[in-house]
């Protein structure tokens, strides 16, 4: 175990991946959403994409802790968990095909994401009626394979919460929770495929803790009433990362 704690502390950009954990948590925790748009662009120039996903599912356990309490009392609780169940269904096959794809492709397809969840959210559209329980099933399943292919379980369902006419803290509550859960449901599907190695887990160990402090300093200066500001930090911060972790930069 000690000799795994010295691999992890020697790679390199360590030091890096821990700045971009307490960012991605300051987002999420102030603006529901955003994390693993962060993290993944970033991570995955020091990361293998795998590697990336499993370290940040296990940092992300934090959230249980610091956020999901206060989202869970909010939340629409028995929507949300029926999109959760739809993307633990779904996360299998999106990890099979993590698993069998080329690095340096997947690491544009995260960027890609990124970049059209960025460009819609800042669109700022929104759908009037109320979605049937089927649609919400299917926007959870889509989360789900997203999420397993290329660790980002969050753009379908912030696009689906920012499209409707909720108010932000509900919103918000929305994201949290199903982010949280369905990231957590990734950690026994990666176990059943073999693609959490101990050194996966201990990186991810590592960075709980300043992923957990960034998500409560983030809910701290959360204020609903300046949706605004909020939202165009979280959006400058997300294109920053997407710039960033460009494959052009090596």
């Amino acid at each position: 175990m000690l000799d795994v704690l010295a691999q992890v502390l020697a790679v390199p950009g360590l030091g890096w991946v821990v700045v971009v954990a307490v960012m991605a948590g300051l987002v999420h925790g102030f603006a529901g959403f955003g994390a693993a748009l962060i993290f993944m662009p970033m991570a995955s120039r020091f990361l293998p994409v795998e590697t990336a996903v499993a370290a940040f599912s296990i940092s992300n356990i934090a959230s249980v802790f610091t956020l999901m309490p206060g989202a869970w009392r909010v939340a629409e609780r028995r929507t949300v968990m029926w999109m959760i169940a739809a993307a633990c269904v779904t996360a299998s096959l999106g990890l099979w095909v993590l698993r069998s794809t080329d690095l340096t492709l997947m690491r544009w397809a995260v960027l890609f994401v990124c970049s059209l969840t960025l460009v819609a959210l800042m669109g700022g559209w929104r759908v009037r009626t109320e979605p049937s329980f089927a649609a919400r099933g299917f926007v959870g399943g889509a989360a789900g394979f997203l999420g397993g292919a290329t660790g980002l379980n969050g753009p379908v369902m912030i696009l689906f919460q920012l499209a409707r006419a909720d108010t932000i803290a509900v919103s918000r509550a929305n994201t949290l929770l199903f982010l949280t859960l369905t990231s957590a449901c990734l950690l026994p599907l990666m176990v059943l495929q073999n693609m959490l190695p101990l050194s996966s887990i201990v990186l991810g160990l590592v960075l709980l803790v300043p992923y957990g402090i960034g998500t409560r300093l983030g809910a701290a200066v959360f204020d609903p009433s300046r949706e605004a500001f909020y939202r165009s930090t979280a959006y400058a911060i997300i294109a920053l990362a997407i710039v960033l972790g460009l494959p052009i930069w090596g």
